[in-house]
């Protein structure tokens, strides 16, 4: 019975458009009624990375709560961790609506948001306001404003401002829908980027403060040659480790006739070629640098399928969309068996298992 009123559900919010769902998502969970799931249910799927603990590996992804409306809510449900943005200095509107499609038939979503969110100082307040959980990390996805003439030092700015409230840091210069923010990922600017927003981090610890992790989320759409050069690049800074990946501009293989809008997509027809890429940077990167996956994770089997393509952690934000709100819980009580089968005592231990099979894979079309 259970099971069809979640079905049932989740169908009345699928007749909704898009955003209209969203807000009552995020209102279902304000409520407080959805039912909760220990994070820590079994410890050997807790994870120590990037000098943060994790009670297991599986997260939200940035753009599911931009505004730190609901980080604990999300928590609860059982996730590891969540991560909410992507936040710039001031508030923006984003780009026009309409601006969120579901693929259904292709189980994806293609969105041209544009960093809407209600900017930093909205964002701190409600992030001051809750007591941090040990074992589930909040993240702070740090963006730039549309027309801010320095896109870098908003990153500065997004360092300064969340520091003492961020567990961690991702910069976010992949998104597809803020027009040139894509060539932070070149060299040059990425150097630039990289040397001022690690400099932020190093005036808070001259402070006296914790270090904070910085993660970089970078695009799905990367030549080889892009990629080597940002994996050059990103050891010679204090980078705790990267992101990979976020949406994609490649529409190859879609049934949906919403294919053809502009934006970026995520959802199942990702999952090859973020997970491709992931493990090419594994190689690239080496075994110390923590990554995170992103891309395509509906359930337990593909979020293995990332770790042992060499993730540390993974994110998840269209499943959640298909799935409902006990994914997490399904996610762990499989990860469970899984390890169990693999027959180790973490499932840190699979980790690299398959990166050489999934870089022989080609991650662009």
């Amino acid at each position: 019975m259970k099971k069809l009123l979640r079905q049932a559900g989740r169908q009345a919010l699928f007749a909704l458009e898009p955003e209209t769902a969203h807000r009552l998502s995020i209102q279902a969970l304000q409520s407080g009624l959805l039912p909760s799931w220990s994070s820590s249910h079994d410890k050997r799927l807790a994870v120590h990375v990037a000098g943060l603990d994790f009670d297991n590996p599986v997260g939200v992804a940035a753009g599911f709560d931009k505004n730190a409306e609901v980080p604990d809510a999300v928590l609860r449900l059982g996730f590891g961790f969540t991560e909410i943005g992507s936040v710039t200095p001031l508030p923006q509107e984003g780009n026009p609506k309409r601006r969120i499609f579901r693929l259904r038939e292709d189980r994806a979503v293609i969105n041209r948001l544009g960093f809407n969110n209600e900017g930093h100082q909205a964002v701190l307040s409600r992030l001051r306001s809750r007591t941090r959980q040990p074992g589930q990390p909040v993240g702070v996805n740090i963006g730039a404003n549309k027309d801010a003439e320095d896109r870098i030092a908003d990153y500065v700015r997004g360092v300064e401002c969340f520091y003492d409230v961020a567990d961690y840091f991702t910069v976010n210069i992949s998104s597809p829908n803020t027009p040139g923010l894509r060539d932070l990922q070149a060299r040059s600017s990425l150097a630039a980027l990289m040397e001022a927003v690690c400099t932020a981090r190093a005036h808070q610890i001259d402070k006296g403060k914790d270090s904070r992790p910085i993660f970089l989320k970078i695009s799905p759409d990367l030549s080889e040659g892009e990629m080597d050069d940002i994996c050059d690049e990103v050891k010679l800074h204090p980078l705790d480790g990267l992101a990979i990946s976020n949406t994609t501009l490649s529409r190859t293989g879609l049934k949906s006739r919403h294919a053809p809008e502009t934006g970026g997509l995520s959802g199942e027809p990702l999952f090859e070629r973020s997970t491709a890429l992931l493990a090419k940077v594994r190689q690239r990167v080496g075994p110390s640098m923590a990554l995170i996956g992103i891309g395509g994770i509906d359930g337990a089997t593909k979020a293995m399928e990332k770790i042992r393509a060499g993730a540390d952690l993974v994110q998840l934000y269209t499943g959640f969309i298909y799935e409902g709100p006990d994914l997490a819980r399904k996610m762990l009580l499989d990860f469970s068996d899984l390890v169990t089968l693999a027959g180790v005592s973490s499932i840190s231990d699979l980790r690299d298992t398959k990166v050489d099979q999934w870089a022989a894979k080609p991650h662009l079309d």
